[in-house]
C-alpha cells in the first residue's frame, strides 16, 4: 500500500496562530532593525556579518541541506548577496525602513514572472489583477516618495525594486531546489553569501571603512547583528518551517502580509517615520493586491489533490520564499 501523507490543518490554533503573528512582527521590525545597523556598519559589510552570524556555529549542527549544492549556490548568491545587498544599499542611501518593508513586497509580482519564464505557470485572471492592483500601490508609493524627498530618493528606491526582482527568483530557484526542512535550508544558504560580500565590501567600500566599524562597535550594533541573524533568519525561518509543516500552506502563508503592517507602524513608532496618506494608500493597495492574488476564495480542503491546494498559493505569489517549497515537495511525492 502506498505511504499516506499525514493531512495538515487549515485552522491555526491558537498558540500556531499567536507564532504566525510574532513571526510577521518579527519580520516588519527587521526593517527597523536592520535601519540601525546601517549607523554602524557599511552596508555590503552588515550584510556580510548578517550571513556570516546566523551560518556559524549553527551550519555545524542541523546536518546537510538534503538538495543539490547547486541550488544552495545559486540562492545563496542571488538572495544573500543580490537581494540582500541591494536592499541595505537602499536604505543606506536613504530609502525609509517602513517603505522599504512595503515596496519590498513587490517581489509578489516578479516571482510570478518568473515562474511564467521558468516553470511555464499561467496566471489566472484573479492573479493578473491582484497583480496589477499591488503594481498600482508600488507606482503610488515612488511617487510619495520622489514628492516627498525630491528626484535623489529615486535611486535608493530602484534598489530596492531591484532587491524585490532578485527575492523574486531566489522563490523561483527555491520551489526548484524542493528543500524539506527550512531551518537548514536558510542555514546552508547564509553560508554562501559572507565571502562574496565581505569580499564586495573591501573592493566597495574599503578595508578602513570595514576596519573603523569593526573596531568601534557598540552594543547597538552588535544587538543588530544579531537581531536580523537570529531573530530574523534562524529564528524567523525556523518557526515559519514549523508552521509550513502542521499546517497547509494557504493557512500559513497570508500570515506574510503582516510583514509590512508592522514594518512600518514599528518605524513610526520607533524611527519616527510618518505614513503619509499617500504612502497608506499604496500599503492598502500593495496589500490587498497580494492577498487577491495569493488567497483563494476556495478552501484548500475542498481539492481531492491534498496538500497541492495549499500549495498554489505560495508558489503563485511566495512573500517569502519558504511558502514555495510546499508546492515542489508536493510535486516531488506525487
Amino acid at each position: 500500500m502506498p505511504t499516506r501523507i499525514p493531512a495538515r490543518s487549515l485552522a491555526l490554533p491558537p498558540r500556531h496562530l499567536a507564532l504566525a503573528v510574532c513571526v510577521a512582527a518579527v519580520w516588519g521590525v527587521n526593517f527597523v532593525v536592520i535601519d540601525v545597523g546601517l549607523k554602524n556598519f557599511p552596508p555590503l559589510l552588515f550584510s556580510a556579518l548578517r550571513f556570516a552570524v546566523a551560518a556559524v556555529p549553527a551550519v555545524f549542527f542541523v546536518g546537510r541541506p538534503r538538495v543539490a549544492w547547486r541550488w544552495v549556490l545559486a540562492v545563496g548568491l542571488v538572495l544573500g548577496v543580490v537581494k540582500f545587498g541591494l536592499l541595505f544599499i537602499g536604505m543606506h542611501a536613504g530609502m525609509p525602513a517602513g517603505l522599504s518593508s512595503l515596496v519590498l513586497q513587490s517581489q509578489a509580482v516578479f516571482t510570478a514572472v518568473f515562474a511564467a519564464l521558468m516553470l511555464r505557470e499561467k496566471a489566472t485572471r484573479r492573479r493578473l489583477l491582484g497583480l496589477a492592483v499591488a503594481l498600482g500601490g508600488i507606482a503610488l508609493a515612488a511617487v510619495a516618495e520622489i514628492a516627498s524627498h525630491g528626484g535623489g530618493s529615486a535611486g535608493a528606491f530602484a534598489l530596492v525594486i531591484a532587491a524585490a526582482v532578485a527575492w523574486g527568483l531566489s522563490n523561483v530557484l527555491t520551489r526548484k531546489a524542493a528543500p524539506q526542512d527550512m531551518l537548514r535550508w536558510m542555514v546552508w544558504v547564509s553560508a554562501v553569501p559572507p565571502l562574496p560580500l565581505l569580499g564586495l565590501s573591501l573592493l566597495f567600500e574599503g578595508p578602513r571603512a570595514d576596519w573603523a566599524a569593526l573596531s568601534t562597535i557598540s552594543l547597538t550594533g552588535a544587538g543588530a547583528v544579531v537581531y536580523v541573524a537570529w531573530v530574523s533568519t534562524v529564528f524567523g525561518f525556523g518557526a515559519w518551517g514549523y508552521l509550513m509543516r502542521h499546517h497547509e500552506a494557504s493557512a500559513v502563508a497570508p500570515f506574510s502580509l503582516l510583514v509590512p503592517v508592522f514594518g512600518m507602524s514599528s518605524a513610526w513608532l520607533l524611527l519616527g517615520e510618518a505614513i503619509t496618506l499617500p504612502e497608506a494608500a499604496a500599503a492598502v493597495l500593495v496589500i490587498s493586491g497580494i492577498a487577491l492574488a495569493s488567497i483563494s476564495p476556495r478552501r484548500a480542503g475542498a481539492r481531492a489533490d491534498g496538500g497541492a491546494a495549499g500549495a498554489g498559493v505560495p508558489a503563485r505569489t511566495p512573500l517569502p520564499p519558504h511558502a514555495a517549497v510546499r508546492a515542489a515537495r508536493t510535486a516531488a511525492r506525487g
